[in-house]
């Protein structure tokens, strides 16, 4: 086993892969993509209801690319558009009680999986394993 920045990126793009795969086959019961499940959860953050551009603009996509995720969103009844009462013409989104409910739901899942995922490794590991992380992606002091 290598430790080289080679073999340990390669190492963490495996992991990242992995933990991607559980979350897309843990989603497939709802019916729901990883995409569709941000969106979601994008628009369940929001007190109110909030314009497709700012979903667009969370999810770092363009408007159009929103607009098909909530029209799917919304064919299963989990969030609705309303007018925006500030502009006539922009649309607004909100959840739906089914909405909340699935939001609900996956976010229970999502973290049950990340126990079953990370119970492999014991307190001091995980603890070594986040501070080791976020010595790779952020400022935070040493």
């Amino acid at each position: 086993m290598s430790d080289s920045p080679v073999a340990l990126r390669d190492l963490l793009l495996t992991t990242t892969r992995t933990l991607r795969r559980r979350w897309h086959d843990l989603l497939q019961p709802w019916g729901l993509s990883p995409h569709e499940y941000r969106a979601l959860d994008v628009i369940g953050r929001a007190d109110d209801p909030i314009r497709l551009g700012v979903v667009a603009k969370e999810l770092r996509i363009v408007p159009r690319s929103a607009t098909e995720v909530v029209d799917r969103l919304e064919s299963r009844g989990l969030t609705e558009r309303l007018p925006d009462p500030a502009d006539r013409r922009a649309v607004c989104v909100r959840m739906t009680d089914e909405g909340r409910r699935i939001r609900a739901e996956l976010a229970s899942a999502r973290d049950a999986d990340a126990v079953e995922m990370f119970d492999r490794l014991d307190a001091e590991e995980r603890a070594r394993l986040s501070d080791l992380l976020h010595k790779l992606v952020d400022d935070r002091p040493r």
